[in-house]
């Protein structure tokens, strides 16, 4: 009898519970919440977070799960027990008054930030900002009072469980030495080729229709979750009820459609994940550089492949009423020119928008970057690492993502870390499947879907990150796999 396995899944299932509505609190609060309710949501959500916490340190939990590791479990509560055991040694290291704060303030900096940015109001967002770093530094501090880690990687372990600072500097190594390079090799190479002009205004409701279809032949199940629009496009919610955003421009289509391809790719992992796991550790997504492979895999080894441009550009244009060609779209598509805004970046100068951030959030950690100072690093960073200058643009430099308002440092390399595992799943689906590119050009994406709901989307948490893309690819992450897809998509190699 595994009495003690079975009181701990009913007590992880309740604290799902509350993350259930924890989330549609951060789905309302970025879609439909008054300016005004601020406030009073800030504090809702600082007292749900604290429960929530209090839920995963009550005081018998430690107890329960050392007497369930001698009783007769299957492998796949095994590893249940594992993730409630990690989930449980997380929550006790910091206290639950420190979480409360932190989220009321990181709360009320979001809510503030959405103005802000808008009117470029560094003087007005720095103060916020400083509060919910101090509050992120305390965090961090008691994490690494009990792991003996460094203030920054436990704050990489939240997203990237065993993930390290030291890691990802020889893992981003490669991106560094070689980006440089290949992004003028391919602007040279891109210079002659001719690009098509947009010319709006493209009607927002035609946009979301577009949007709307293409989630469907994606496969997004829309009985199991809607679409919306916020400030800063996310996929949010729960397994069962997951929440699309996106954000519209007039003048440009094209920002707006692959935002939807890539949340889509987060949400048709959400949607399959194993069913028999819901509600418990296990049954959630391994990571988030996972999460993020799944996002990239749909927006850039999919979504910006010619095939597949071929094969949405006539609902565009029955949408939008133009007679767009595939090719024209394409070369749109693949355009590669370095700018200020990370969510619009094309795949190749992508990983450089990553690369400041990292570098940003361990000074901010090891105290050699003070939030005063964080506008002029920024502009060093993006002149050294594109070229561009952002002296006094702070809407469009340090001000323009979400994560630092919310205290998540540690997200951003998970990014580049799933562009990485996205390009090493491909090639290793293409030893099953053949070339990528010819099975959407067949119609197959089903078989592309079932291959990944088989190795990546079935698995949830089951196994930690590296054992995961060993068994799904036979090898450790390898950047090589990025390189390789960068170079014959830009440069016919």
């Amino acid at each position: 009898m595994t009495t003690s396995y079975l009181k701990l899944k009913g007590h992880f299932a309740q604290i799902s519970h509350f993350e259930h509505f924890s989330a549609l609190g951060d789905w309302d609060q970025a879609t439909m919440m008054p300016m005004g309710g601020s406030e009073g949501r800030s504090d809702a959500m600082a007292t749900l977070a604290g429960h929530i916490h209090g839920l995963r340190t009550a005081p018998w939990l430690l107890d329960e799960i050392n007497n369930a590791e001698s009783e007769p479990l299957t492998a796949k509560e095994q590893a249940n027990l594992r993730e409630m055991k990690y989930q449980c040694q997380q929550a006790i290291a910091v206290p639950q008054a420190l979480v409360e704060a932190k989220t009321k303030a990181a709360y009320q900096c979001e809510n503030a930030w959405r103005e802000q940015r808008k009117h470029n109001d560094w003087s007005g967002f720095k103060p916020n900002l400083e509060n919910v770093m101090a509050l992120v530094r305390e965090e961090a501090g008691h994490r690494a009072a009990v792991t003996g880690l460094s203030l920054y990687d436990t704050l990489l372990d939240k997203f990237e469980p065993g993930m390290r600072a030291a890691t990802l500097e020889t893992t981003f190594a490669g991106l560094r030495s070689t980006l440089p390079g290949l992004i003028q090799q391919i602007l040279d190479k891109q210079a002659s080729e001719p690009v098509i002009q947009l010319e709006g205004p493209f009607d927002i409701g035609a946009q979301e229709k577009i949007g709307r279809e293409l989630m469907a032949l994606l496969g997004f199940d829309f009985n199991q979750g809607r679409l919306d629009v916020s400030s800063h496009p996310f996929c949010g919610g729960v397994p069962g009820d997951v929440r699309l955003t996106t954000r519209y421009r007039d003048d440009d289509f094209t920002g707006a459609l692959l935002g939807i391809i890539h949340e889509t790719g987060h949400a048709r992992y959400e949607q399959d994940l194993p069913l028999a796991l819901r509600g418990q550790p296990a049954g959630l997504a391994r990571s988030m550089g996972i999460h993020e492979s799944q996002s990239l895999f749909f927006e850039m080894q999919l979504g910006a492949s010619k095939p597949f441009i071929e094969l949405i550009t006539p609902i565009i244009n029955r949408h939008l009423g133009r007679n767009f060609s595939a090719d024209a779209l394409v070369n749109l598509y693949t355009r590669v020119k370095p700018g200020l805004i990370r969510v619009d970046a094309d795949e190749v100068t992508y990983p450089c928008h990553i690369l400041l951030r990292f570098d940003a959030e361990k000074a901010l950690m090891d105290g050699s970057l003070a939030v005063a100072d964080l506008p002029d690093f920024w502009s060093a960073g993006m002149q050294e690492l594109l070229g561009i200058n952002t002296d006094g643009d702070y809407r469009n430099g340090c001000m323009q993502d979400i994560h630092w308002t919310l205290g998540e440092l540690g997200y951003f390399p998970s990014y580049t870390l799933g562009a990485m595992y996205a390009a090493q799943l491909r090639f290793a689906m293409e030893k099953t499947l053949g070339p990528l590119e010819i099975a959407i050009g067949q119609g197959r994406l089903g078989e592309i879907f079932a291959w990944l709901e088989q190795h990546i989307w079935s698995q949830g948490s089951l196994m930690d990150t590296d054992s995961l893309i060993k068994a799904t690819t036979g090898e450790a992450l390898n950047f090589r796999y990025l390189e390789q897809h960068l170079r014959q998509r830009y440069l016919g190699e």
